[in-house]
């Protein structure tokens, strides 16, 4: 067999928030996939990087109070920690912000801007006059140019698809400080990506690079006409300097599409560094130049929301800064729970630590494993369905063909298996089965891989319920057999342990301690176990009780509406109860103040962003919030909270807001619903904020 040479990325995670199940997709596929080709054999390394630039990780460090590095270095551990719990193995785990990818950025820029590739001209933007910098797409909403849909993005619609420049959005508004954004110009940079269309629909066509169904979207895109590139962005922006720009220029940076990519080098040039000179030791240039195209082999597994990217600007700088292209671009499809997209107020938008905290990773490994295909395809983490598989296949199954064999071998037989295999057609049958194991594995149709071993194991089953051991045992003159038929059950077992070793590394790193083997390699299953000795069983692993499931969801419903200050008050108007009245006058008092659950379910509470906070001109107590709360337009909110609060402390900040208050026409303007505080009214109000991974408008249960 040829050891192929093989390196593989998976997407960079943003540097601006926490891992959830959704991302974890793309993370578990990749890492099964090269589990599995290193079990085939083959030298395969998995490099993976934070993409650590941008706006957003600007504004996110400077809210926290701390630098963008500081920033991007906690949310980075925070990652790997993440990553760690649910058994990714990276060779090599770096960042964008990063020495390698600076060099390397570089490099590609002046490579292409020498080759002619590079351009500059003027471009007008929408400019926040409150924040004084430009606008990214993700920081401007607006109504579509196509489909008057309100409420969307800068760069597409969320209901049409159409794809359109910011500056086209109607009634545009900066979703930083809620104003109205300004056309300003500035000089951009540009890369030339029309000059590689007939390299790109070659490329795209060419050697199964693609999906079928991601090479016809991009016909789609080709039709439609390639567009140059913006590949800059002006100060103020955390990420590299654009080098070579003239001395009377502003500040000028790459935009973070254009390093994020870079970022696969990067990570791959640093593990070279750190194993130069060891037996691991890796030749950089012989996976990324350009006469090395076919000597080696690098896939990068996405998300099909980024395509475009990797796809089309990817393989055109590459080609055009005399690098490699990759091999293959493997995309997938988004996550859905329980048929629906992802959601915190029904706590099923899950971060991968509140799932670690209840239920084992492996769990989730094998769910998706089941359900991923090679199909760019959304997938469905139904709950239930997820629990009942869980314990039929992997418990019910799989697990409990070592628990109901190992008993009998190691009281009667200590631990030894039979010299000879009983039924050598089966466990052939079996270990064939391999081969195609292999080959779906390889080819990311794990779901059709995982049909196939729990059609392994339930032959192993059919075969233990019909030569019934536990019978056997009680019978005279049967040891033979019943030693027989365990150490064929054992077999069948230790056969599904290589099987799911991509799949489950810790369940199958167990198991090898209690079958007394070193290695669970595609290679081991043709290596019958005759004549072995095993160790005593032990529960490889727990079902899934529904308990733990709920535990789940209401912590996620819990920990991400989690608020920076203290529990509420009562939700009227923040007074006090009275101090100083009797003590049965007061009794009578509580008991009247008390509401039944029915009235407290109407009050409606929201994830609010404060889109601006101002003085009002003529009173002293009032703050005037902007709020956006999910809907058509933004609410005019009215709080007295002046004298605790400077305006600037609040704009940005994730806020409740009770959207069902009838609205209250005041001097000043109507107030269209209250903004949660608590405390004490005279001597301190603590607005209630939350975490900016809370989605405005969703509904606070």
């Amino acid at each position: 067999m040829k050891v192929r040479e093989i390196l593989v990325t998976s997407a960079l995670p943003y540097a601006n928030g926490y891992i959830h199940l959704g991302h974890l997709v793309e993370y578990i596929q990749t890492d099964i996939w090269v589990r599995a080709m290193k079990a085939q054999g083959h030298q395969v390394t998995y490099v993976c990087a934070d993409d650590a630039h941008g706006t957003a990780i600007m504004l996110k460090a400077e809210a926290n109070g701390v630098t963008p590095e500081e920033q991007i270095a906690s949310v980075k551990a925070s990652h790997e920690a993440d990553f760690s719990k649910f058994l990714i193995n990276f060779d090599n785990y770096h960042s964008t912000h990063s020495e390698e990818n600076k060099e390397f950025s570089e490099l590609i820029y002046r490579r292409l801007s020498s080759a002619g590739h590079i351009s500059t001209k003027d471009v007008e933007q929408l400019f926040d006059p409150e924040k004084q910098l430009f606008l990214a797409d993700r920081f401007v909403k607006g109504t579509c140019p196509e489909c008057d849909s309100p409420d969307q993005y800068g760069d597409n619609c969320e209901v049409c698809g159409t794809t359109y420049n910011a500056t086209e959005l109607k009634n545009p508004q900066s979703t930083l400080s809620g104003s109205t954004p300004v056309l300003k110009t500035s000089k951009h940079y540009f890369f030339n990506l029309p000059e590689f269309e007939q390299f790109l629909k070659d490329w795209t066509r060419s050697d199964n690079r693609l999906q079928t169904s991601v090479a016809n979207k991009l016909q789609e895109w080709f039709e439609a006409g390639l567009a140059t590139w913006d590949i800059s962005r002006d100060a103020p922006y955390f990420g590299f300097q654009i080098p070579d720009t003239p001395s009377d220029e502003p500040d000028k940076y790459f935009y973070v599409w254009l390093d994020a990519p870079v970022g696969y080098m990067a990570s791959f040039k640093n593990l070279c560094d750190k194993r130069a000179g060891t037996e691991q030791a890796l030749d950089f240039d012989r996976y990324w130049a350009q006469e090395n195209e076919h000597k080696t082999e690098v896939y990068h597994f996405i998300g099909k929301d980024i395509v475009y990217f990797h796809a089309l600007f990817w393989p055109a700088m590459l080609a055009g800064s005399e690098y490699r292209t990759p091999t293959g671009v493997f995309a997938h499809g988004f996550l859905m729970v329980n048929g629906e997209k992802m959601s915190k107020s029904r706590g099923t938008f899950i971060k991968a630590e509140t799932y670690a905290e209840y239920l084992h990773p492996e769990y989730l490994r094998y769910y998706f494993a089941s359900k991923l295909s090679d199909k760019v395809e959304d997938i469905n983490l139904d709950l239930e369905d997820f629990m009942q598989k869980v314990n039929s296949d992997l418990v019910g199954k799989v697990v409990n063909i070592a628990s109901r064999s190992a008993g009998f071998l190691v009281k009667k037989y200590d631990g030894m298996l039979s010299e000879v295999c009983a039924e050598p057609e089966l466990l052939e049958d079996i270990t064939k089965t391999g081969d195609e194991i292999a080959a779906a594995y390889e080819n990311r149709e794990f779901s059709r891989a995982m049909r196939l071993i729990m059609q392994c194991a339930d032959k192993a089953n059919e075969y233990i319920d019909e030569k019934k051991p536990w019978s056997l045992a009680k019978q005279e003159g049967t040891e033979q057999e019943v030693q027989d038929v365990c150490s064929v059950a054992i077999n069948i077992f230790r056969q599904l342990m290589v099987y799911l070793a991509p799949v489950l590394p810790e369940l199958t790193n167990n198991a090898k301690e209690f079958l007394n083997i070193d290695s669970l390699d595609f290679a081991s299953r043709n290596q019958w176990l005759l004549g072995h000795k095993i160790n005593k069983f032990k529960p490889l692993m727990q079902r899934i009780e529904e308990k733990d499931i709920e535990a789940m969801v209401e912590d996620s419903k819990a920990s991400l509406a989690q608020v920076d200050a203290p529990a509420p008050a009562a939700i009227t108007n923040n007074k006090p109860a009275a101090k100083n009245a009797a003590p049965e006058a007061n009794a009578d008092a509580e008991q009247a103040d008390y509401i039944g659950i029915e009235d407290f379910a109407k009050v409606e509470m929201k994830v609010a962003h404060v889109l601006a906070c101002n003085h009002v001109e003529g009173a002293d107590k009032l703050l005037q919030f902007t709020l956006d709360v999910g809907e058509d337009k933004p609410r005019n909110v009215f709080s007295g909270i002046r004298k605790f609060y400077e305006p600037e402390q609040l704009v940005d900040k994730k806020v409740i807001c009770v959207t069902n208050l009838a609205p209250r026409k005041m001097k000043f303007g109507i107030s269209e619903g209250m903004v949660l505080s608590t405390g004490e009214p005279k001597t301190g109000l603590t607005v209630v904020t939350l975490p900016d991974a809370c989605v405005v408008g969703d509904v606070l249960a």
